[in-house]
């Protein structure tokens, strides 16, 4: 596995950031030299592209990390959809260095973040809002003070999903199996209405021991871990579609309208269409 060392002792140099979506089948990614680094999250197809001898294949749900300085290219063509941001370090000494090893978790208080140049997304409803946030806040006010500190966030929270929270479930319980079991089950069928009791069921186990199994592993609620999960992939889907409103909130298993927004204002602070609002302007790209 390729993984890049970061050092975040000062924020990343923000350069400029999109949602690109291709316009048929026939499109291939452009061929350019690449001057800085380039993230991206793919949200539909599969993306083709190459760095220098290198061949990289894409899937939504993943993410892809480019380093300077390359040769990218696309290889193959396809039709997708996907997030990007540029950036760069602050000082251009300060090189990430590359290993070919298992990172591991580094320490929390640690300055240093290591992240496989390719690797499922545990989370991506939570990097896709905050790069709309990134867009939206570079379109709005043009901090570039701000625009640094939010793509460091974004790597951080990418870090973080990956190593900082498994760690932490792990020393909590050695029982990490089951746990991570309900997860998966709860992100498989996090789209439908999801009782407690059909978790407990599922698992051979009475209700009110998954619950408290749940909750001393997690320190939150099923209940609630649930509510937030289904808040967070509203959220990813107020920012990045024109969606009905009405529509999300079926989709993620609410029966009407009502109670979705009643919930999504409980757990926010906000209407669904309020939030909706303060994301609302996007750079959106075609090519």
């Amino acid at each position: 596995m390729d993984i890049i060392d970061f050092n975040v002792k000062e924020p990343f140099s923000y350069n400029w950031s999109g949602k690109f979506e291709a316009p048929d089948e026939n499109w291939i990614h452009m061929t350019r030299e690449l001057m800085d680094f380039e993230f991206i999250v793919m949200t539909e197809g599969e993306l083709y592209i190459a760095s220098d001898e290198q061949k990289y294949v894409v899937h939504p749900g993943e993410y892809l990390l480019m380093c300077p300085p390359c040769h990218q290219y696309g290889y193959r063509a396809s039709r997708c959809s996907f997030y990007w941001a540029h950036f760069t370090y602050n000082n251009l000494e300060n090189n990430p260095k590359h290993h070919s090893v298992n990172p591991g978790p580094v320490a929390a208080d640690d300055t240093r973040i290591l992240l496989p140049v390719q690797d499922t997304i545990p989370r991506p409803d939570r990097l896709i809002v905050l790069l709309k946030q990134l867009q939206n806040s570079d379109i709005k006010y043009r901090n570039m003070n701000l625009n640094n500190f939010t793509m460091t966030t974004i790597l951080c929270e990418l870090y973080s999903q990956l190593y900082v929270s498994n760690r932490q479930t792990i020393t909590k319980n050695g029982k990490l199996q089951l746990y991570t079991d309900i997860v998966d089950y709860i992100n498989w069928r996090i789209r439908e209405r999801l009782p407690v009791s059909e978790i407990a069921a599922y698992f051979g186990y009475n209700e009110k021991y998954i619950t408290t199994f749940f909750k001393k592993i997690s320190g939150t609620s099923l209940k609630s871990y649930i509510t937030e999960r289904k808040m967070d992939l509203a959220k990813a889907m107020l920012a990045d579609s024109n969606m009905p409103i009405a529509q999300i909130g079926y989709d993620i298993g609410f029966s009407d309208n009502h109670n979705f927004s009643n919930a999504f204002k409980k757990a926010t602070g906000q209407s669904p269409s309020d939030y909706r609002s303060s994301y609302a302007e996007r750079n959106l790209f075609h090519q």
